[in-house]
């Protein structure tokens, strides 16, 4: 075998090997048994044997130095002569069976011999091999792109090693980050798994710009067949609901903003009775001042209670007109409880001028009731803060309304300010009621509860509702359904043929309200799957796509607020593998995204990143034998991407598949459009501005039928 070498190792550290190729390999090829090799090409791989197996290691770095020789007398000067060198990192093994590990367990030693690579061994490397039956957990089998260095080898990735536990699509804008996700998808129903197509997939895509429905739906022209159907709809006011009291409290607090001391107590109090539906009046209310008197008689001794009653004339007792206790007593209205009557009258008896075994009979009398009422009130608050965060339906009207002055009256006192400083919050929500943008997304207006609102919604999203809808129903949200879905969505529908891919378009939802539905969705499908049994654990198993990650989960806050979105994807980060969720993540600027998130991802697609500060943090996250691989991402051509991770057998440089059709995402053609001749009706200013001001946009089918 030593007619393969061509050079040996000069240095080894933990991950590189320095080597020097030999003085008579006088090109950077070297001709082989089967065909001519070349040796020394970034991106081109290398043979290191040790014993039986094989270290592979790719080559990072070339360079040649001039080297100087003495004669014997060290008088004479030789004439220079250049050295060459490789700098490689070592990525795997390939082990006396054939087999290629990622990683190395064996290292090479000094004058340790290098050989060129063979198409075995390219074989071995890219598992070129056929196989008759997949192996799901282990094999590498999915085809998303191929080799640039070796154009024969297309390069495969594992999909449950890729989804199961997390990746992330970064790169610069105009890299083909959109079309790269695209492929993959697209790639997935492509492929045959052991004969099989895919048929209960859950992809749902966050689309902040509208470009996803092209690339699975395709054009008319060119439809996009592959998928049973796919479930795309934008989120605006005339396009899909995402109900307001599905939020919880946190969701409420981030998009409502009330202060921390005096609106946002009130407004979870109102919030509790709105979703609890309680009348104020049915139950047992005291003031704030009336429990202080009372809760004071408790902790005084005998004089205590004698002298709020009677006043002591110069050694003699005698009786109040202004009695306190008295007075206490008619602090209360009743308004017909029969537990405040019976509180009432144990304060008249106990305020009586009588014996001091009546006082102590009434004041025990007294605490048997607050006790009584004590336990009702912690009864019932405790009900309410179960179900503040509880997807219950309730009118957003009387929650600005009647359930804010229920709340108000049983914490304000006589003199406090609580209703006007409260009333800045009232005015905040009245102002979102009235704004189409975001009330009728969120359905603010809807006075009616929709009937098992929460199953339809949440099937709708994982692309199931035929196992929750029925034709008949004619509420909003079938109506609007069966609106999207048409004649033969319809026709699918009653057929039970479920969606694969969700699109959420949300590139019209106001910045205003954008976190706040992306987290609610978030979280509703992850306390959706975590409710699951425990036997079910990850039998619906899906993948969350977030198209420019950084508006969802910033690493810094907007503001003094963290964002509500951020804090449920970083949760799903944490805990949506054991359930099932998995993220994927694309941004354009890594080093704005939540550090949280990105660390839970285990395999990175990354294209062109020409930012310093994203280069450094990527660089941060991957391990550091990688580092010198992604010295090249600031040159990388578009559609070319450096990969590594589980998902991969190796780290490796590929040219990602073309998506077909591609996404909506296109370089727009400077020159070809301004040299074209247009209608003179291009661009319709009336009609894109008329629909701008519903908060739409422009479509001509539907906004200009007979154009």
């Amino acid at each position: 075998m030593s007619e393969r070498n061509i050079g040996k190792v000069i240095s080894v550290d933990s991950f590189r090997v320095y080597i020097r190729l030999d003085d008579d390999l006088k090109s950077l090829y070297k001709s082989g048994y089967e065909d001519i090799y070349e040796v020394a090409r970034i991106n081109s791989y290398l043979i290191i044997p040790i014993g039986a197996d094989r270290i592979v290691a790719i080559v990072t770095s070339v360079r040649a130095i001039d080297e100087t020789e003495l004669g014997k007398n060290k008088e004479a000067i030789f004439l220079t002569k250049s050295a060459r060198y490789l700098v490689a990192t070592m990525i795997g093994t390939i082990e006396n069976i054939g087999k290629y590990v990622q990683g190395v367990y064996n290292y090479p030693i000094l004058d340790n011999p290098v050989w060129y690579v063979t198409r075995q061994d390219l074989d071995n490397i890219f598992d070129q091999k056929q196989k008759t039956e997949i192996d799901f957990e282990e094999d590498y089998y999915l085809p998303i792109g191929t080799s640039p260095s070796f154009s024969d080898y297309k390069i495969k990735i594992n999909p449950d090693k890729f989804f199961g536990k997390h990746a992330a699509i970064l790169g610069n804008t105009g890299s083909g980050k959109s079309c790269t996700f695209a492929s993959i998808i697209q790639s997935m129903f492509d492929f045959e798994y052991n004969g099989k197509k895919l048929q209960n997939a859950h992809i749902i895509i966050f689309d902040t710009n509208g470009e996803y429905k092209k690339a699975f739906q395709g054009t008319k022209e060119t439809p996009y067949k592959k998928l049973n159907e796919v479930n795309a709809f934008q989120i605006d006011k005339n396009g899909m609901k995402v109900p307001f009291w599905f939020m919880n409290f946190a969701d409420f607090d981030f998009l409502f903003e009330p202060t921390s001391g005096t609106q946002a107590p009130v407004f979870k109090r109102a919030l509790g009775l709105a979703k609890n539906q309680k009348v104020v009046g049915a139950k047992p209310i005291l003031d704030k001042f009336s429990e202080r008197g009372i809760l004071s008689l408790f902790d005084g001794s005998p004089d205590d209670i004698k002298k709020k009653k009677k006043y002591n004339d110069f050694g003699t007792w005698k009786y109040k007109a202004d009695n306190e206790i008295l007075g206490l007593a008619n602090t209360i209205t009743p308004n017909g409880n029969q537990l405040l009557v019976e509180i009432q009258n144990a304060l008249l008896v106990l305020g009586a001028n009588n014996t001091l075994s009546d006082e102590n009979k009434a004041l025990q009398e007294l605490e048997s009731k607050y006790l009584e009422y004590s336990s009702l009130q912690n009864v019932e608050q405790i009900a309410i803060e179960k179900n503040i965060d509880l997807p219950i339906w309730f009118n957003f009207q009387d929650l600005i309304t009647r359930f804010f002055d229920e709340a108000i009256n049983e914490q304000e006192n006589s003199g406090n300010r609580l209703r006007e400083f409260v009333s800045t919050l009232r005015l905040r929500l009245q102002s979102y009621l009235g704004d189409e943008r975001i009330s009728q997304p969120l359905l603010l207006n809807q006075t009616e509860e929709i009937k098992n609102a929460l199953a339809k919604f949440i099937s709708f999203f994982l692309g199931d509702f035929c196992n929750v809808y029925t034709t008949e129903e004619t509420e909003l949200f079938t109506e609007f359904y069966k609106e999207q879905l048409s004649k033969e969505g319809i026709e699918k529908l009653v057929a039970n043929k479920p969606s694969q891919v969700t699109i959420i378009d949300m590139s019209l939802l106001p910045y205003e309200v954008l976190e706040t539905v992306t987290g609610l969705i978030g979280r509703l499908i992850l306390e959706f799957v975590s409710r699951f049994p425990e036997s079910d654990r990850g039998k619906l198993p899906m993948v969350i796509a977030l198209e420019e990650a950084q508006n969802y989960i910033p690493e810094k806050n907007r503001g003094d607020r963290e964002s509500i979105a951020k804090k449920v994807f970083e949760r799903i980060a944490r805990e949506g593998r054991k359930y099932g969720i998995s993220l994927l993540v694309s941004s354009q600027r890594p080093s704005e995204l939540s550090k949280t998130v990105l660390s839970q991802c285990n395999s990175f697609i990354i294209h062109r990143l020409q930012n310093p500060e994203d280069q450094k943090y990527v660089r941060q996250l991957v391990s550091a034998a990688n580092e010198d691989i992604l010295q090249q991402l600031p040159i990388l051509p578009q559609q070319h991407v450096v990969i590594m991770g589980d998902a991969v057998r190796t780290p490796v440089q590929a040219k990602m598949n073309t998506a077909n059709p591609r996404p909506n995402s296109n370089n727009p053609k400077f020159i070809e459009n301004w040299t074209m001749d247009l209608p003179k009706d291009f661009p319709n200013y009336e009609k894109i501005a008329e629909a701008w001001e519903k908060g739409e946009k422009y479509n001509p089918t539907i906004n200009d039928p007979e154009a």
